[in-house]
């Protein structure tokens, strides 16, 4: 049965009014902008509610260098940028400038959401047999440090296309913030230290990396200064010469080299296999502007990116699935077997149909129709769980129940990657989620220039996924590999926004959005208990990965007993969101544990008469 709009939209204002009473919103306490020597960063918290736009992200000194944005008349967008530069500079192992990602924005005078394509490509040069070596698929251990693993950088030209399009401040403007913070540096927290301690044996394969990232040859020492000069230069001249100085001058020159020859260290015995990227790559490369995708879910309009990203229609798909059934009073064990199979119907789809539309011909509406997911729904048994790889539907010819096709499992992504939120004092908003791919991306610094770059194209198939049946994710010349990223906006029926959410993580981005979503909508949850609830993710895999609050309860147990089959995950995902609440007050919410906690702010938690 669906449960009718009006009581769906109470839920939201009793969840809206349950988090302002928890009082937890805090001014930064460095209001002029991100931490510096002699300045420590504001604590983090991971609620606030107040007025004139607010920022969500994973860093207190990122949210800080949107919150300065916004204090000083900027809008969403350029509160975006700024934060995603400062993400840069903290968290360097998850984005950067030698990264990519998807931008979705709600434009308030308008009323739409629009978006842009910021992925990463693979070379012109690039065919299927991309990772094959003697016709055989490289190990991914081999392929990911390695030239072979850049793709095109799309975030600066990410920034530009915003900036141009909807933003009211300058590349320069907005990416003083970021300058200044890798200048003066940034206080080292347990999350960057052990993050470098992960990928220290890779780092020190090279030598550039190694001097950044590993100062004196150590790990950085919690509560350092971790500083970042190049990076600061490489921002200056950004500033003063645009994205141009990456796609068309200097800068770009030295990607090209450092993807072309990998300055390895010689006696690491690591063999970094180097890429074929050049200058005619970059300077073909174009942020997408398209359309999003839209799915109707308890009467609520859900936003998100279109491919080259799986994000949207599998969010959407798996919500449709879900709207027959009434999640808001199903027992807790019911609604985790229905999240988990329609997560896993969704993924199945995901694999066979899904990839760059430059080069597939992807039936992203049918994937996206109510029509389909009611074919797709009847698969689900509250008596028994389905099993793993479960094969495809056809969108295009929708048959109930049906069972043929060939499965495919679902192909490595990295886990890490960030998400940062964004709504400024006109309603504007933006659901932001930019990456490197997996945690320290390549491993490869650019000589001089301060950033890692990515290893974004091992998401493409190495080698088909199934032999079988055709996949839409091998490598291509300038094509997009597949992605899962997934920043959502929620807009009411009178096309006001309600809530925006995303995550990193990989392919569980899909699931944590999902599982975020229904959280808040369906189980009345304020927004930062949603983000914080003990996290699921199938993915059309045997087991179903779930996080100790939930492994580690009798829950678990119910479930098995129903067919599911588990394996601990001990974090999946970080997430952040904004919730617009009435008389033009923000509430911006992130992690509370996840990653060491998340970073929300508003710009002024009182209103300033």
């Amino acid at each position: 049965m669906r449960r009718p709009v009006a009581r769906n939209l109470t839920v939201l204002a009793v969840s809206a009014a349950v988090v302002v009473s928890l009082g937890a919103a805090a001014p930064p306490t460095h209001p002029s902008g991100p931490a510096g020597p002699g300045r420590p960063a504001a604590p983090k918290t991971p609620v606030a509610v107040g007025y004139g736009g607010a920022v969500s992200s994973v860093d207190q000194d990122a949210s800080a260098a949107g919150i300065e944005v916004l204090r000083k008349g900027g809008n969403a967008v350029d509160a975006a940028v700024a934060t995603a530069a400062a993400l840069g500079v903290t968290e360097p192992y998850s984005a950067g400038v030698g990264g990519g990602g998807y931008f979705v924005y709600y434009d308030a005078r308008s009323r739409t959401v629009r978006t842009i394509d910021g992925r990463e490509t693979a070379p012109l040069t690039a065919g299927e047999d991309l990772f094959t070596e003697d016709g055989e698929p490289l190990a991914f251990a081999d392929a990911v440090s390695s030239g072979l693993a850049v793709g095109t950088p799309g975030t600066p030209a990410t920034w530009q296309r915003a900036l141009d399009r909807w933003g009211s401040r300058r590349l320069s403007s907005v990416l003083e913030p970021a300058e200044r913070l890798a200048r003066h540096g940034f206080t080292v927290d347990e999350t960057f230290r052990s993050q470098t301690a992960d990928n220290e044996e890779r780092f020190r394969y090279f030598p550039d990396t190694a001097e950044l990232f590993l100062p004196g040859g150590e790990l950085p020492a919690v509560g350092s200064t971790f500083k970042n000069p190049d990076l600061a230069r490489t921002y200056r001249e950004l500033a003063r010469e645009g994205v141009g100085a990456l796609y068309h001058g200097a800068l770009g020159k030295d990607i090209v080299d450092t993807v072309n020859a990998p300055p390895v260290d010689p006696d690491s015995g690591w063999n970094a296999r180097p890429g074929d990227l050049s200058a005619k790559d970059l300077a073909a490369y174009e942020a997408k502007s398209q359309e999003p995708t839209r799915t109707s879910y308890r009467g609520l309009n859900v936003y998100s990116i279109a491919p080259s990203s799986s994000g949207g229609t599998t969010v959407g798909e798996a919500l449709n699935i879900l709207e027959r059934t009434d999640l808001s009073e199903a027992s807790k064990a019911r609604y985790l077997h229905r999240f988990i199979e329609a997560s896993r119907i969704a993924f199945a789809d995901r694999g066979r149909w899904v990839g760059d539309p430059a080069f597939e011909d992807v039936p992203a509406d049918e994937l996206l129709s109510q029509r389909y997911a009611d074919s797709r729904e009847c698969l689900i048994s509250d008596d028994a769980a389905l099993t793993s790889p479960l094969a495809p539907g056809d969108p295009r010819h929708p048959a109930s129940c049906a069972a043929g096709g060939t499965a495919a499992p679902t192909t490595y992504e990295g886990e890490n990657t960030t998400h940062l939120t964004v709504a400024d004092k006109w309603g504007n908003v933006v659901a932001y989620t930019l990456t490197i791919e997996q945690t320290g991306g390549s491993g490869i610094t650019v000589p001089g220039r301060g950033f890692l770059l990515n290893n974004e194209l091992t998401d493409f198939s190495f080698a088909p996924a199934n032999p079988a049946v055709h996949d839409p994710n091998l490598p291509g010349p300038g094509k997009r590999p597949r992605s899962s990223i997934a920043p959502t906006i929620v807009l009411d029926r009178h096309h006001q926004p309600v809530v925006a959410v995303g995550s990193p993580g990989g392919a569980t981005i899909i699931t944590t959005v999902l599982q975020t979503l229904t959280g808040f909508v369906d189980r009345g949850l304020p927004l930062v208990d949603a983000i914080a609830a003990p996290r699921a993710s199938q993915r059309n895999a045997a087991q179903t990965e779930l996080e100790p609050g939930l492994y580690d309860r009798a829950l678990r147990a119910e479930l098995e007993a129903l067919g599911h089959s588990f394996k601990e995950n001990p974090e999946i995902g970080a997430a952040t969101g904004v919730q617009r609440l009435p008389g033009g007050k923000w509430l911006a919410a992130a992690e509370k544990e996840r990653r060491g906690g998340g970073s929300a702010m508003v710009v002024e938690p009182v209103r300033q008469r």
